[in-house]
């Protein structure tokens, strides 16, 4: 990390007020309301979180301590006793939502299972007691290797219900990533499915899991439990066991039990650039109130809300935004088993149109898919439903922005840009949809509760539109406690790479953003994709966002590479729209396009036409390994998380 700044180079000046139809009945329905909530919590912190923590959930035990923070360890709720299964299911049956749907599943086949509250209870229950069974126990760790399946919902709730911690592994993760991170966790049973289906193919899971296991490469793993999906599945004898079989067995009856505050409630790994994947831990009564608050604040849910996060619960958005968070709110949430593709491009509105979505949260690389194969197939859909639209995993350039807020939304439905982390456990800065103006392309306000700053290197705020680093300085409900088994690793990654002034400490993001001249927030990208050209530290996201705005380009990802002249040099990959032909003039026309926009220093110096950008499976954009391509560079680290391994050969052809 450099003293430079980050310079600022986008240009956005359009604002969308909140539409008056949000206004009435919105839980935050105006900007006074919003700012007379974020006085609340600077006067009294502590008691602005033990508040909501007393209206918005079920303790068994009430705590003796709001906050214990000891930097940069925190403790929330101390003393105090909660279940966050019970808080998602026991609490609603006593209401109308007893019968309410819970979980709208669809499969990629088409077909639907509607789960309501008092059954999602009564299989809950019998999970929780097939684990025991298995030899589940209190602090125990229970892998979760699933496709998009309501049984995957299913086994987080069962976990929490006794108190084992799950780790929830993606299901497109190789068997190698798989055994690696069940390794790590020390888990003792795991729980798959058969397979499940993806862009029309059948994926099958439990070979996967049979290859992790083999040899006795995981020894802590004792059980195999298995959903059936697709077919059948070898089972291993006296290790395997049928979910339905063993389920049928079981009583519905299960008390929640009464956890401490800071009992761990799972460990997600997330893949780092190098080295072991991190396990994120996060505990039970904080991280509960925070996704509650944040879905219920951000999403506006109303109780006749059909409510669809398209994140795969092997993601934190799929834990926080797609079983806890709509489920503590007593919400329906929607899950769907397959992901757009060519045989199935108008899949997710197919969804939204059949189920009646209302609330539509996806990824801005889901969005610009969707913009590339073509504005008829959501045209084609009725998607009058649709009264709120999100966006979470990386910034969303305006460009893209636009195209949502026109096409999907029909030019009535706001739009929460949300920026947030697996370690922040939920939406840190966001607009609410009843109060906030947003701005294309800006995640704009911190939510009542969160400071946040935009820093330089010795922790000094910056002037206004000056890039800096985006650091979180006071401690919230839903923070990470610490990395799985690596202490030296939490501390040096997030809490010392902008060292503590005057007894203030920084949680560090590792992106770069500016703050505008009303206060808004404009991530610019992770620090590590900051390019130094001529002296000049340009984000990747605004020469992107740059790119993107000429209406050939449907995708665009910006590395650098080094060079001897310029200290690097800026490479772009593009995409472009179904319609148009890559070619030396529209190359051309490209790069003289980002000179209009921003100034020559962002000219790229190459500008490659590529099919499709390498991705993770949640969706995001692997610059690391476009960054070693464009050095002519062998792509190191990790690649289990990529979604498709032959556009990474593609590219090295090109």
């Amino acid at each position: 990390m450099s003293d430079i700044l980050i310079e600022s180079v986008l240009q956005e000046r359009r604002q969308f007020p909140p539409p008056d139809a949000f206004r009435g009945r919105a839980h935050i329905s105006s900007l006074e309301q919003y700012q007379r909530l974020c006085q609340e919590f600077q006067r009294h912190p502590q008691e602005f979180w033990a508040g909501w923590a007393e209206r918005e959930l079920h303790w068994f035990r009430p705590w003796e301590q709001v906050l214990d923070w000891q930097p940069p360890h925190a403790r929330w709720f101390a003393g105090g006793q909660t279940n966050v299964a019970y808080n998602c299911l026991d609490r609603h049956l006593g209401t109308p939502r007893r019968t309410k749907p819970a979980i709208i599943w669809q499969g990629e086949p088409g077909d639907v299972r509607i789960i309501t509250y008092e059954q999602l209870h009564h299989d809950v229950c019998q999970m929780a007691n097939a684990l025991k069974t298995l030899g589940v126990a209190k602090g125990d760790r229970v892998g979760i290797y699933m496709p998009m399946l309501p049984e995957a919902a299913v086994a987080m709730l069962a976990c929490a219900r006794i108190g084992a911690a799950h780790t929830v592994v993606f299901g497109g993760f190789s068997a190698t990533a798989l055994q690696e991170r069940l390794q790590a966790a020390q888990a003792k049973v795991v729980i798959t499915a058969d397979g499940g289906w993806r862009k029309g193919q059948v994926v099958r899971l439990k070979p996967q899991v049979d290859q992790a296991l083999a040899a006795g490469q995981v020894p802590s793993v004792e059980r195999v439990l298995v959903v059936r999906r697709v077919g059948d599945a070898a089972m291993t004898p006296a290790r395997d066991v049928w979910w339905h079989e063993i389920q049928a067995q079981m009583s519905p009856d299960c008390p929640a039990e009464p956890l401490d505050s800071e009992h761990v409630l799972f460990i997600l790994y997330t893949s780092g650039t190098t080295g072991k994947p991190k396990g994120i831990v996060h505990t039970t009564a904080g991280y509960n109130l925070y996704a509650h608050l944040t879905a219920q604040w951000v999403f506006d849910l109303q109780e006749d809300d059909v409510y669809w996060c398209t994140a795969d619960v092997g993601w934190i958005t799929g834990h926080s935004y797609v079983v806890y968070g709509p489920l503590s709110n007593g919400a329906t949430t929607v899950m769907y088993e397959g992901a757009p593709h060519a045989g199935n491009p108008g899949c997710f509105w197919d969804v939204i149109e059949k189920q009646r979505v209302s609330i539509f949260y996806t990824a801005p690389t889901a969005i610009r898919a969707f913009i590339k194969m073509g504005d008829e197939h959501p045209q084609a859909r009725d998607l009058s439903s649709l009264r709120l639209l999100g966006t979470v995993g990386e910034p969303i350039n305006p460009a893209a922005w636009m195209w949502y807020h026109r096409v999907i939304g029909g030019g009535r439905c706001p739009i929460v840009d949300t920026w947030w982390q697996t370690e922040t456990g939920g939406i840190m800065i966001a607009p609410l949809p009843g109060a906030t103006p947003t701005k294309p392309g800006s995640a704009t306000l911190p939510l009542p509760g969160i400071q946040a700053q935009v820093v330089d290197r010795q922790g000094e705020p910056v002037p206004v539109n000056q890039g800096g680093y985006l650091v979180i300085t006071h401690p919230w409900p839903g923070m990470m406690r610490t990395v799985y088994q690596d202490e030296e690793r939490f501390r040096r990654t997030y809490w010392e790479q902008i060292p503590p002034r005057n007894g203030q400490y920084f949680y560090f993001a590792g992106d770069g953003a500016r703050r505008d001249e009303d206060g808004y927030f404009w991530v610019m990208g992770r620090v590590d994709d900051v390019i130094n050209v001529a002296g000049h530290r340009l984000g990747t996201m605004e020469i992107e966002s740059a790119l993107v705005s000429h209406p050939a380009v449907a995708e665009a990802a910006v590395v650098g590479r080094p060079d001897e002249l310029k200290g690097e040099a800026v490479v772009a990959f593009v995409t472009l729209e179904s319609h148009y032909q890559p070619g030396d003039d529209l190359k051309q026309e490209l790069l003289h396009h980002v000179v209009q926009k921003i100034g020559a220093l962002a000219r790229p110096s190459d500008l490659k036409f590529t099919e499709a950008l390498p991705k993770t499976r949640s969706g995001k954009i692997m610059r690391r390994l476009l960054r070693a391509l464009a050095a002519g560079e062998a792509p190191q680290g990790d690649i289990s998380t990529l979604e498709d391994q032959e556009i990474l050969a593609a590219l090295r052809q090109s």
